[in-house]
């Protein structure tokens, strides 16, 4: 019930109540009890490993649900960009024939992926069919794919696409990666030929992330510090720190 007596304004009433509605339908969802590829290039391999075990995260350190309203804004802006795209007179499909959304699973399920879409046809400058792959982020991310291209930018994402053209037999043709601007909506787009060798990089490392995590062996750290920015951030900074398994 609404606590109209409280100190709190409004929209910090009715922030906390969305949030909290939005945690719950997260902690309603089933485990994912497989290593995803959209992960695979992460700079950790531990961190992979914690987050394919479905590891508990450190306290306090569960999805806010502000982070929970980025990841849906994510979402609904790759809708929007799928219907730009079928504007522009591209042929996307979104779903296979059964109605899902395209994937793969290899080495017995405890890898899968799940793309974007694949381009059937469309204008000229493209050859098809091929990979889509879209994200919503923010200006300064925006400006350093535009400034730089998807690989050097961020390579996870590259490393996302390689894998999906590899998996898919997507791999003649360039894939489409676009990103929008969260804050301007601008466009930014590339054609990303096949990275056989990355491909390969990170296959190798699915079959040892997946196969170490088996075993009970943890991967070295990616990092030499517990104050290297990306340890700061991860989610298992102090289990894998503290010593914990």
């Amino acid at each position: 019930m609404w606590d109209f007596n409280a100190t709190a304004t409004v929209s910090e009433r009715l922030e906390a109540l969305v949030d909290a509605g939005l945690q719950t339908q997260r902690d309603a969802q089933p485990p994912r009890h497989y290593l995803g590829a959209s992960r695979l290039g992460a700079a950790c391999e531990r961190q992979l490993q914690y987050e394919s075990a479905q590891a508990p995260v450190d306290p306090g350190r569960a999805f806010s649900g502000r982070l929970l309203r980025i990841f849906e804004r994510g979402h609904r802006m790759e809708e929007a960009m799928a219907g730009w795209l079928r504007a522009a007179g591209f042929v996307l499909e979104t779903e296979a024939h059964d109605g899902q959304q395209f994937g793969f699973s290899a080495l017995d399920g405890r890898l899968q992926g799940h793309v974007d879409g694949v381009l059937r046809a469309g204008p000229d400058g493209l050859s098809y069919p091929a990979l889509w792959e879209s994200k919503c982020v923010n200006a300064s991310s925006w400006r350093q794919l535009a400034k730089s291209g998807l690989a050097v930018a961020r390579p996870t994402y590259a490393a996302q696409v390689a894998l999906y053209q590899a998996y898919l037999e997507l791999h003649r043709h360039p894939a489409l990666f676009t990103a929008i601007n969260a804050d301007t909506l601008e466009l930014y787009a590339e054609a990303v030929p096949f990275d056989a060798a990355l491909a390969q990089r990170m296959s190798d490392r699915a079959v040892r992330v997946i196969t170490a995590t088996e075993a009970g062996e943890l991967l070295p750290r990616g990092f030499a510090q517990a104050t290297h920015l990306e340890c700061r951030f991860c989610a298992y900074a102090a289990r894998c720190w503290g010593g914990g398994a």
